[in-house]
């Protein structure tokens, strides 16, 4: 008999599916392409190369300063750059991040669903709500301080 389950956040807005879902799999070709290049461009801007593409840049145009006498078109030139270069690699960053995630998660859910005394019901838990994580940790502390023989810690004192 199969647990039947509700859609999650992630299907409503069709971004990346859920870790358990078939969907994942079956994805569209611009999600493909984008998810390539997001790849190759998250590699290359992590690399020693880029890195010092950016300091030559910043040297650069801290030494035309003079030349333009430290105007305001001088300065928006590098805030304008900055600014652009940010905000596009906030997208691909984040799209390398939700792949990394969710490949975790995969190879999580192997090794409980491999494991013969792992509790299955943790596999898809990172759907879950905060309140929900917070007590199934909370669960988790009482287990292990009660098989370690220390009485259970109060975790409800306690700030996040």
């Amino acid at each position: 008999m199969r647990k039947e389950t509700l859609p999650s956040s992630t299907d409503t807005l069709d971004t990346v599916p859920d870790t358990s879902s078939p969907a994942y799999a079956a994805r569209h070709p611009v999600t493909r392409a984008f998810d390539t290049f997001a790849s190759a461009v998250t590699r290359w801007a992590g690399s020693p190369v880029a890195f010092g593409m950016a300091v030559i840049s910043i040297v650069v145009w801290a030494v035309t300063g003079p030349v333009f006498h430290y105007s305001e078109d001088w300065q928006l030139v590098i805030n304008t750059g900055t600014t652009i270069v940010t905000f596009v690699m906030v997208f691909l960053i984040q799209q390398s991040q939700n792949k990394d995630s969710v490949a975790l998660h995969l190879k999580l859910n192997e090794l409980l669903a491999s494991h013969r005394s792992a509790d299955n019901h943790l596999i898809g838990i990172e759907d879950a709500s905060e309140e929900e994580l917070r007590r199934l940790a909370a669960a988790y502390l009482k287990m292990t301080s009660e098989k370690d023989g220390a009485p259970a810690a109060n975790t409800s004192s306690r700030t996040a």
